[in-house]
């Protein structure tokens, strides 16, 4: 019998295709869209997702069901000892505290992580639980060490359109068109889980040059330094693959002997920032 599983959900940015490369498991999460239910990289890509949005299709995102979880929980229960689960913060979801209730079930074999990451930084949560399970970690251990360093970690996110925030009733309708009109594009930032407002800048070279410095001094004055030895950095894209390839580019000859990972934004905060957006994100290594 395995020791431990890993499970998380597509929020991670996780698709079941790597999944099964790392050998943990992904729970699509749901999307209800004009009325249908559609799955995270099941029955609904991610050109099909942009596609609905920029059609102004009716979406909202949602959490998968206490069914589909406990489901995947028995099954994985039946080969392993205990099971590691790392939900998207429970800042911008409820379904890290579904999972901590429905967990309770389960005579403290299954391990809910409630360290508020998302998107890469999430990603990196699971695979840190791999490193920590092969070096002889047990569930419980895992998940303190997980929440202990829920912290240690940065995303900042450049907005290309206002329209979603507006639409999502994070901005005003008359913040959004004045911003419109001065072509204004947002920072945003996740510490700790929740998605806050940064910095305002008129240009794709201004956000790019706010977030590496705000990464800069979050490395220097939080991780110990500017050290590829002891810090992950990560890239992360709404719809806009070639300027976020350009944008890792720039980041090697700003962060020399940094490896930079890039992936797609997970597409429960796609919904609400839109196409064009572009995240720069760290995280300190196991």
């Amino acid at each position: 019998m395995g020791k431990i599983a890993i499970v998380t959900d597509s929020n991670s940015g996780i698709t079941q295709k790597e999944a099964k490369e790392l050998g943990v498991h992904v729970l699509p999460m749901p999307f209800m869209i004009d009325g249908n239910v559609y799955y995270e990289d099941i029955n609904l890509t991610i050109d099909e997702f942009f596609e609905k949005l920029e059609n102004d299709c009716d979406i909202s995102t949602s959490q998968p069901s206490p069914e589909s979880v406990m489901n995947l929980w028995e099954e994985l229960l039946k080969e392993h000892d205990e099971i590691i689960h790392i939900p998207m913060s429970s800042g911008l979801s409820g379904s890290c505290q579904t999972a901590i209730m429905l967990s309770d079930e389960y005579e403290g074999r299954v391990h809910v992580v409630n360290n508020q990451r998302i998107s890469v930084t999430q990603r990196q949560s699971v695979i840190d639980a791999g490193i920590l399970s092969e070096r002889g970690m047990n569930g419980k251990e895992i998940k303190e060490y997980l929440e202990n360093v829920k912290f240690d970690s940065s995303i900042y996110i450049m907005v290309d359109t206002l329209k979603y925030l507006k639409k999502g009733g994070r901005v005003t309708p008359a913040a959004a068109a004045l911003g419109d009109l001065l072509k204004i594009k947002p920072v945003l930032q996740i510490q700790g889980g929740k998605l806050d407002a940064f910095a305002k800048v008129r240009t794709v070279r201004q956000a790019k040059s706010v977030m590496i410095k705000a990464i800069k001094e979050d490395m220097e004055k939080r991780f110990g330094g500017i050290n590829p030895e002891k810090i992950h950095l990560q890239v992360a894209y709404t719809k806009n693959i070639e300027n976020a390839k350009q944008f890792v580019d720039e980041l090697k000859e700003e962060f020399p002997g940094f490896e930079v990972y890039m992936a797609p934004l997970s597409l429960s905060v796609s919904c609400h920032i839109g196409q064009g957006a572009i995240a720069l994100a760290c995280s300190k290594k196991v």
